[in-house]
C-alpha cells in the first residue's frame, strides 16, 4: 500500500514538474541575435513572473510615433539580485533598452523582444537579460 502511494506521488510530482518546465525556452527559439534593437521610452508596466519577467514600455520611434513593446528579462530573482526592484521599475520611468527582436515580426498587440540591458535617465545601466541557453553573454565593463 505504501509503495503504491509513493509511486503515485512520484508520478504526480514528475507530471507537475514537466508542465512547469514546458514554459521555459531557449533564447534562440524565440529571439534573433542578428536583430538588435535599441528602444527609448517609458515603462508602462512590469510582470514579475517566472520563468521570465516582462517589461512593458511605450517606445518613441524616430518619426515621433509610439510603439508598444514587451521585453523578456531574466527571472525575478536574477533581476532583484542585479538591483532591479519594484520601486525602480515604475510606470512612467524613462528608460533606454538594448536587446534583440523576436523572430516573429508581428507586433500585435505589442512588439516583443528580449531585453539585454536597461539604462536610466541618470546614466545607470543594469543587465536585465536572461543568461539562458543561447542568450548573448553579459558584457563586463
Amino acid at each position: 500500500m505504501r509503495l503504491s502511494l509513493s509511486i503515485g506521488l512520484v508520478t504526480l510530482a514528475a507530471a507537475l514538474l514537466q508542465n512547469s518546465a514546458g514554459g521555459h525556452h531557449a533564447f534562440s527559439s524565440e529571439f534573433d541575435i542578428d536583430k538588435p534593437i535599441q528602444l527609448r521610452g517609458v515603462i508602462t508596466g512590469m510582470e514579475w513572473v517566472n520563468p521570465h519577467t516582462w517589461l512593458h514600455m511605450d517606445a518613441e520611434l524616430e518619426d515621433g510615433t509610439i510603439q508598444q513593446w514587451m521585453l523578456e528579462g531574466g527571472t525575478p530573482n536574477t533581476l532583484l539580485r542585479a538591483g532591479l526592484t519594484r520601486t525602480i521599475l515604475l510606470p512612467g520611468t524613462e528608460i533606454r533598452v538594448r536587446g534583440y527582436a523576436s523572430k516573429d515580426p508581428d507586433c500585435t498587440p505589442k512588439c516583443r523582444g528580449s531585453g539585454r540591458d536597461i539604462t536610466f535617465a541618470d546614466g545607470r545601466s543594469i543587465f536585465m537579460g536572461s543568461s539562458g541557453v543561447g542568450a548573448p553573454p553579459e558584457e563586463r565593463q
